[in-house]
């Protein structure tokens, strides 16, 4: 098993690759490290038959369309300095107030206009017993109005489990903001189909409350007995249909604390695959793409767009750094950042 690089383009001078990872069950994906993006993932189903199972594209191209660049989906990109929305743009923090870019009405989004998934990392593939890459990135202080100069380490790994994880690690020499995830969406069908089929489960009964702009409030939600109580599984449609709306939930995870653990698992029923989440992570914000454009289809055809693919980003709480009650959303100066997400697949 190893990782494989082939050029995928260029961006501001550097050379972009793209890696492929495989493994002995069938399992191809493909990151390229601008952005650390995943943007294929092949997974067969019960009859043997190999799809694609996330949106993306093959071509670098692709990812600067107008389409997409005006839609702005960060399809399979890693998101950071800070994920999710940050209220108003802006924080304070050691008693010094922080502005951040209004990329959301007036609200922070995923790190700013050049965000992490925006930027060349450094790629190195890895020689041990699974089909690894590690990618680092340097974001200096200020860099989107952050302070403190951050060292960042993401490595995806494919392993004969079938289980993609992806391990973060961070260091900063200044207190500041942060928490990363991948934002990869995944339809199980194969995109035979919407992602409206799919069952999903859930293992929390609570979720953050969410002002009218997007922003957490710091309240925290029992969801026991609602209809978007997941832990039962339910059909992503039964949910919608109820809602008259798409997810955009943050599930808490407050017993689990930052331990590794199961906290999701998706199956739709045509193909027989299924996917299962663990993270270390206190939370996850599971998106059904409810604002994803029609326009948008790989180059092969396949079609994206609303409910066309489903996100479980595992991270710190969104508006962390705004809460008083948001676990670890600041990550301090000598303090090392470690997180672990893994996607097991089966079939």
């Amino acid at each position: 098993m190893k990782a494989i690089a082939q050029p995928f383009g260029s961006f501001n001078g550097e050379e972009v690759q793209l890696y492929t990872l495989e493994n002995e069950n069938g399992m191809v994906v493909k990151v390229s490290n601008y952005g650390a993006t995943i943007t294929s993932v092949i997974v067969p189903q019960k009859n043997g038959v190999a799809q694609e199972v996330v949106c993306g594209f093959d071509t670098f191209e692709g990812y600067f369309s107008e389409p997409y660049t005006n839609n702005a989906p960060y399809f399979g990109g890693t998101v950071g300095r800070y994920c999710s929305q940050i209220k108003d743009a802006q924080f304070e923090l050691n008693g010094k107030k922080y502005e951040l870019a209004k990329i959301v009405g007036d609200n922070n989004l995923h790190g700013g206009k050049v965000g992490f998934d925006k930027k060349t990392w450094k790629a190195d593939p890895l020689k041990n017993d699974q089909s690894s890459v590690r990618m680092t990135l340097t974001s200096k202080a200020l860099e989107e109005g952050f302070p403190g100069t951050v060292n960042v380490t993401v490595t995806f790994s494919l392993s004969n489990e079938n289980e993609l994880a992806i391990d973060y690690h961070a260091t900063t020499d200044s207190d500041t903001p942060f928490t990363i995830t991948n934002h990869s969406y995944f339809n199980l069908s194969g995109f035979d189909q919407n992602v409206e089929a799919h069952q999903v489960q859930i293992h929390s009964d609570k979720k953050q409350e969410w002002d009218e702009t997007g922003a957490a409030t710091g309240k925290n939600l029992s969801i026991e007995g609602k209809v978007d109580d997941l832990r039962t599984a339910k059909s992503i449609k039964e949910v919608h249909e109820a809602m008259n709306d798409g997810f955009e939930h943050f599930y808490l995870f407050e017993e689990k604390g930052f331990d590794l653990d199961k906290v999701a698992e998706i199956s739709e029923p045509i193909s027989g695959r299924s996917l299962e989440i663990s993270t270390t992570e206190p939370g996850m914000l599971f998106y059904t793409g409810k604002y994803t454009s029609d326009e948008l289809k790989r180059e092969s055809g396949q079609q994206y767009g609303k409910y066309r693919g489903f996100c479980c980003e595992t991270h710190r709480y969104p508006n962390g750094p705004n809460l008083p009650n948001a676990p670890k959303s600041i990550l301090q100066k000598e303090e090392t950042y470690n997180s672990t997400t893994i996607f097991k697949f089966k079939w």
